[in-house]
């Protein structure tokens, strides 16, 4: 902002890129080349410029370019278009300017600890943080030709926030983490408009919390505005993700080497991620002799001693890694030396010796977390222990809802981590806030009644879901406590279903009467049949559903012109109709929807995720009719 000469700023114009942005809108929607737009296409033009508008405000808009005189009632040309986005866009940047000009201050820390947001309020940002992101990026995403106008990121990270900007990276770190998240079909890599990144955005945010990333207070503009502590944020969300991914007994059968005495399998797998890392240096550090003991992943590895004997530890014997650093006269000496052991097996990602040295934790602990992913070091168990415990689709899903909505504690293992019932109220308050007396929730157990304590919460949360009238026949209190799988799944989808049905009621005239599932089949078949389409569903258990083709046409009545129908498979045959799946579910996502379930759900017709599949669209739908 320039303050030369003691002069008040002067405020952003709008820019030439702008207006060839506003001209190439006019000529999409304008696909017959009249020099004209309808009134009631005025609300799609305007979003593809970046002006999201409620449909009252258009309608006022449209009222008074039709109170002129003008020969072409009830259309805009291009020349009107041109003058109504830049009036439009002028009063936003005046607004944005004025708040920012009154703040008079610049809250930006020296060396990057801090950085005021848009709001003035100030948030930590680690330049640490900015440097690892960035070069994990280079590192893993840096060969991947949708990228090369993005990539590499300068060597301080600087150009990291303009870099997310048109979504696509975001897309593909995604994928990176978790791989088929979203069909890389569904991403918009050519012609970037505005309109066109903002959908990428949208698909990468609405694929985060698919994943089980907390979204709440970030949107498109955010990430276009390059707040590096939301930027920053959410990349460690998802690269935190495809990091802990791996630490199972699906990717690592000899985890089971990491049981104490008395221990059962499924004692372990209850860990957080954290805690199995943890299990993890200290088994490999009694394997070597030493005698220290990791209790943190930030004071206790500063001097790198515990990192050294780990890497000699876990390295193949060809690898050529010393123990050269214990000789290290200082941390940062110590940390380098170990580093460069490090990169010998691939592993230096997230840390510089100064990291190290200073114990910057998020970054150690990916750093370990790296390093489990790449050499765990652990032989195949021996005979006699039972690895048949595994995570299901329904269960992963249920867990990315639940953590994307925030709860607290963060939830690993679904069944271990409901037992005390404090995640349980967390979603009963966000599908009916007030319905939970606090004053009746224990949320703090004593050592000597525990037992009792938790057991009362739960008889609470099965009273509660009889309140909301949950099907809870033959389901009691210890069910939950004791984390019985089957009734708790029973309890867990009814709270999704209602979650899912509760957003759509209150976007509705219905306010709190829940929307039922013969409501909902009904909205599709009417928007299907009012936009042409032939498609339609008797109910969720219909066997046309599994090629996805209705699920297309309904996204395409609500966005027409979104679906690329030349991607569409016709055969029928389970591999093309989880293909079609895989570019519903993502273009769902890119247009607002936020689709909890898998592709996987389509093509093989889960009633209960085909609903929330339906429900997801027809709220957005009503959401772009407001």
């Amino acid at each position: 902002m320039d303050r030369s000469n003691g002069n008040s700023p002067t405020p952003p114009r709008i820019t030439d890129e702008e207006i060839r942005e506003i001209h190439e809108a006019f000529k999409e929607i304008d696909s017959d080349g009249s020099g004209f737009i309808e009134a009631n296409e005025l609300k799609d033009a305007l979003e593809r410029v970046g002006l999201k508008l409620p449909s009252y405000q258009v309608r006022q808009i449209i009222k008074d370019f039709d109170s002129d005189e003008n020969s072409h009632r009830g259309k805009l040309s291009v020349d009107e278009f041109e003058r109504l986005c830049t009036s439009l866009k002028m009063e936003d940047v005046a607004k944005r300017f004025k708040q920012v000009v009154s703040k008079r201050e610049n809250l930006q820390t020296i060396g990057g600890l801090s950085q005021a947001s848009s709001e003035g309020t100030t948030h930590s940002v680690r330049i640490e943080e900015q440097l690892a992101f960035s070069h994990w990026i280079n590192e893993h995403l840096g060969h991947d030709p949708d990228l090369k106008h993005l990539l590499p990121i300068d060597a301080e990270g600087k150009t990291l926030y303009d870099k997310v900007i048109d979504g696509i990276l975001l897309c593909k770190i995604i994928n990176h983490s978790c791989p088929d998240t979203i069909d890389e079909r569904a991403i918009n890599i050519k012609n970037l408009t505005l309109y066109r990144r903002h959908e990428n955005l949208t698909l990468a945010l609405n694929s985060a919390q698919a994943i089980g990333c907390n979204i709440v207070n970030i949107d498109g503009n955010d990430l276009i505005a390059g707040k590096p502590h939301l930027v920053l944020g959410l990349l460690w969300q998802i690269i935190r993700i495809g990091l802990f991914n791996q630490i199972n007994l699906e990717h690592c059968p000899g985890l089971a080497h990491l049981l104490l005495d008395g221990e059962k399998i499924e004692d372990l797998i209850r860990l957080p991620p954290e805690a199995i890392l943890l299990r993890w240096v200290n088994y490999h550090l009694r394997q070597a002799g030493v005698d220290r003991v990791c209790t943190n992943f930030h004071s206790d590895i500063q001097d790198s001693e515990i990192y050294t004997h780990l890497l000699y530890q876990i390295a193949p014997q060809d690898a050529g890694v010393t123990k050269e650093a214990l000789g290290g006269d200082d941390n940062i000496q110590r940390a380098e030396k170990m580093l460069q052991q490090a990169e010998k097996l691939g592993c230096r990602s997230f840390v510089t010796a100064q990291d190290v040295a200073k114990g910057v934790y998020k970054l150690n602990l990916a750093f370990v977390a790296n390093l489990f992913n790449n050499h765990p070091g652990l032989d195949k168990p021996v005979e006699g222990v039972e690895l048949t415990i595994e995570e299901t689709r329904e269960e992963k899903t249920y867990r990315n809802w639940m953590n994307s909505l925030g709860v607290r504690p963060h939830v690993n293992w679904l069944y271990a981590d409901l037992t005390d019932g404090l995640v349980i109220f967390q979603l009963y308050e966000t599908i009916k806030e007030g319905i939970v007396d606090w004053n009746r929730v224990h949320q703090k157990f004593s050592k000597l009644r525990k037992f009792m304590e938790v057991l009362e919460n739960c008889n609470y949360v099965v009273e509660l879901g009889k309140k909301l009238k949950f099907s809870l026949v033959g389901i009691a209190g210890q069910d939950i406590s004791e984390g019985n799988p089957t009734l708790t799944l029973a309890l867990i989808w009814q709270l999704m279903r209602a979650y899912t049905l509760s957003i759509l009621a209150k976007l509705t005239s219905n306010g709190d009467t829940p929307i039922t599932e013969k409501e909902i089949v009904q909205w599709v078949n009417d928007k299907l049949a009012s936009s042409g389409k032939t498609t339609s569903i008797r109910n969720f258990q219909d066997p046309s559903i599994q090629d996805a083709k209705v699920v297309l046409d309904l996204i395409d009545s609500i966005k027409p012109g979104i679906i690329d129908y030349s991607l569409v498979k016709d055969t029928g045959s389970p591999d093309d109709n989880l293909a079609n799946a895989k570019y519903a579910v993502s273009m769902a996502r890119r247009a607002g929807a936020r689709v909890y379930a898998l592709p996987e759900d389509i093509s093989e017709v889960k009633n209960k995720m085909v609903m929330t599949v339906f429900a997801c669209l027809m709220a957005l739908s009503v959401k772009l009719e407001m």
